[in-house]
């Protein structure tokens, strides 16, 4: 009996050292498995081409002054003294700033696109004007900003500083020719309480491009992106393990998109650095992680088209994001024209196909 009872605690001894070894082994890969996933996201989710630019801020040039002063005086009207609010809420603001839009579109020489719908009475309007591409027409180049501010606030950062590139960069482009067709849209009813919504002005223009089967093969949402601060700390982040990747000084702009735009952000990261001597950050990131699906090209997630959000981070760096301090005079339109300029390259680029 105790022969067979020292027999089986060694078999059983035996199986135990069999099954320690089989469970070390599995755990062996799983860790493996993880690493090499965490290696993956960090190539395609966090590692951008190129590299960021660091150092002293080269002297405007003559077309970044035009650019500035451009720049400036758009921001002024759009989001100035004269018009404070622009929404649902003061809709003559919201009414005149689209008036003013539409009229810097034709006077550059466009055919302004109103696409209008109504909400409790009162009619909004999306903005678009288009150059259609002489190549690959049917392939569709979107750059688009709100309008509209929240609530309370006269937001010339949110979103003067977008809506103005977008008029700054159709003026740029009227009258050239450019491979793919590329359009230039002001969006209505971002701001709450049209925020994620059926009413939000960039989901009504999404839910048509997809209903008329368009093929967009890149957007671009200028959102927020004439802050920019020196002082170390500036920058905060929504998750506290990203301090660790991305700088914490707010003196640089940020390309934001999607894991399934995560191509698009990596070219146009990579692009913009190539030519634009300006500090820059990248990120492909789950839609949910908070800030990363916000503003217009979220609905352009949900058709199911690449887009990506450009922007200075907004409320974690503007310590006047969504308040009644947000006004022009808090923009910094040197750093502004610099990266509407670099923008521009970038859409040459999409526009010609060389790049999306």
């Amino acid at each position: 009996m105790k022969r067979k009872a020292k027999a089986m605690g060694l078999k059983r001894r035996k199986k135990f050292k069999v099954l320690t070894k089989a469970a070390s082994i599995k755990v062996v890969i799983l860790f493996v498995f993880i690493a090499v996933v965490l290696i993956g996201s960090w190539f395609t989710v966090v590692r951008m081409p190129g590299k960021s630019f660091a150092g002293d801020l080269p002297k405007l040039t003559q077309a970044e002054q035009v650019l500035r002063d451009e720049l400036r005086q758009d921001v002024d009207r759009i989001a100035g003294s004269e018009i404070g609010d622009r929404n649902y809420m003061f809709y003559e603001n919201l009414v005149a700033v689209a008036n003013y839009l539409e009229s810097s579109f034709a006077e550059s020489g466009y055919e302004v696109a109103r696409q209008s719908y109504e909400i409790h009475g009162q009619v909004f309007d999306n903005l678009e004007v288009e150059i259609t591409g002489n190549k690959k027409p049917d392939e569709i180049v979107v750059i688009g900003a709100h309008y509209d501010s929240v609530v309370g606030a006269p937001g010339a950062n949110d979103n003067g500083s977008g809506a103005a590139a977008v008029l700054a960069l159709a003026r740029r482009f009227a009258g050239k020719e450019t491979a793919r067709s590329l359009r230039f849209v002001e969006f209505v009813n971002e701001e709450p309480p049209f925020f994620w919504s059926e009413e939000m002005g960039s989901l009504v223009y999404a839910k048509r491009c997809r209903d008329r089967g368009e093929n967009i093969v890149a957007m671009l949402s200028l959102e927020t992106i004439g802050y920019y601060s020196d002082a170390p700390g500036s920058q905060e982040y929504p998750l506290g393990l990203l301090n660790l990747v991305y700088p914490i000084t707010g003196n640089f702009i940020a390309f934001i998109g999607n894991l399934a735009s995560g191509n698009l952000v990596q070219q146009v990261v990579g692009s913009f650095r190539s030519h634009t001597q300006f500090p820059s950050e990248g990120a492909a990131m789950p839609s949910n992680v908070p800030g990363a699906g916000w503003s217009d090209r979220w609905p352009f997630w949900q058709m199911g088209y690449p887009a990506l959000m450009v922007t200075d981070t907004a409320p974690f760096r503007y310590p006047h994001y969504h308040t009644i301090a947000d006004t022009p005079d808090k923009i910094d339109f040197d750093r502004l024209a610099r990266v509407v300029g670099g923008i521009e390259r970038v859409v040459q680029e999409l526009a010609n196909g060389k790049i999306g």
